[in-house]
């Protein structure tokens, strides 16, 4: 054999070892939140976590129904390991048999709301529902702070209202919300359209489901008002634009952003461990910096002031639980009914 064969046939030798390699590492499919989460999540905390454990990562960004629409349309055959959606599709998804239970869950560091049933999916951060304004607009006009869900109602705000459509849960909130406060209630939504279609409709610019595009409608100057979480509103002040986050004083609907592995022939356990990265108070620490996120950890500090927003002390007493479980029952109906009376 020849010098240059030899070379040749190591060379082959290696490349194919790395292709190899390369082709056994793992990956881990992560369906979540876009936004600041996904920003965040692919800087700040998937590089270690891939490093540690020597898998790759391929992140898929989209609405909480979203991630739910594809876990019922890849059922036979899952691609995701780790979901994580808003905790109403979480218990839709934990109802139809979805998600796996968290291998190893310390339950002794988290507060008892962060918890699910049977352990098959845990709550990774926690925010209230309520208003982001412009507060510099608002100062520039004299306009008063806005107290109550009613104030959405309020002629000048209109075309300068976004809220998030009834698939996001915001929207959905902002719904329910209406229907308490005239009547009626997660078991009786009849109350919530006809405020929503009679008297907030003709306030609202758009119902806008991306976090990108609500950020961008406050900096152009079209929207001045809007239905939104802590979590995203602190984030969108971190940036230095005049945003502040209104409790209302009928009650601001928590929000727990939750995670699960995804049930499967297979079940990934990296998955439970990527989840229990995620509510370590490391972690939780970063994106209560990061993102104003309500920690589910109790050894992270309530008390730093990125958490100025967020569901925690004295806020937390105007917390609304919704009733899960009526809403799921008929939000597939909700959700037709919406398209066709109100966002049409």
């Amino acid at each position: 054999m020849g010098r240059s064969t030899w070379m040749a046939g190591a060379i082959g030798t290696v490349a194919l070892l790395i292709a190899g390699s390369a082709s056994a590492q793992q990956t881990l499919t992560v369906a979540g939140y876009g936004g600041v989460w996904d920003s965040l999540l692919r800087k700040e905390v998937f590089p270690a976590f891939e490093a540690k454990h020597g898998v790759k990562i391929e992140y898929v960004a989209g609405n909480s129904t979203d991630t739910l629409a594809k876990l019922q349309a890849q059922k036979a055959n899952q691609v995701i390991d780790v979901a994580i959606v808003d905790d109403g599709p979480m218990y839709q998804a934990i109802q139809l048999g979805f998600c796996a239970k968290i291998d190893g869950l310390n339950k002794d560091e988290l507060y008892p709301a962060a918890l699910f049933k049977d352990d098959k999916a845990v709550a990774v951060g926690q925010t209230g529902t309520g208003f982001m304004i412009n507060t510099k607009v608002f100062k520039d006009k004299g306009w008063a702070t806005p107290t109550s869900w009613n104030d959405l109602k309020d002629p000048k705000f209109k075309k300068q209202l976004v809220i998030p459509p009834i698939n996001n849960t915001y929207g959905l909130y902002t719904l329910m919300m209406f229907a308490r406060m005239n009547g009626g209630g997660e078991k009786n939504i009849e109350p919530g359209f006809k405020v929503m279609k009679n008297d907030v409709n003709p306030n609202v610019l758009v119902y806008e489901p991306s976090p990108g595009k609500m950020t961008e409608l406050f900096q152009s100057g079209q929207a001045n008002i809007a239905v939104w979480g802590t979590g995203r509103v602190q984030a969108f002040a971190n940036t230095g634009f005049p945003v502040d986050f209104i409790y209302p004083k009928e009650g601001a609907p928590i929000l727990l952003a939750s995670a699960c592995p995804v049930a499967k022939a297979k079940v990934n356990p990296l998955a439970s461990e990527l989840i229990k990265t995620l509510i370590s108070a490391e972690v939780q620490t970063l994106m209560a910096k990061e993102m104003g996120n309500g920690p589910v950890n109790t050894k992270v500090d309530v008390n730093m002031p990125e958490l100025k927003m967020a569901p925690v002390g004295e806020r937390a007493k105007l917390i609304i639980t919704p009733d899960w479980d009526a809403i799921n029952a008929q939000r597939e109906e909700w959700t037709k009914r919406w398209n066709r009376e109100v966002e049409r």
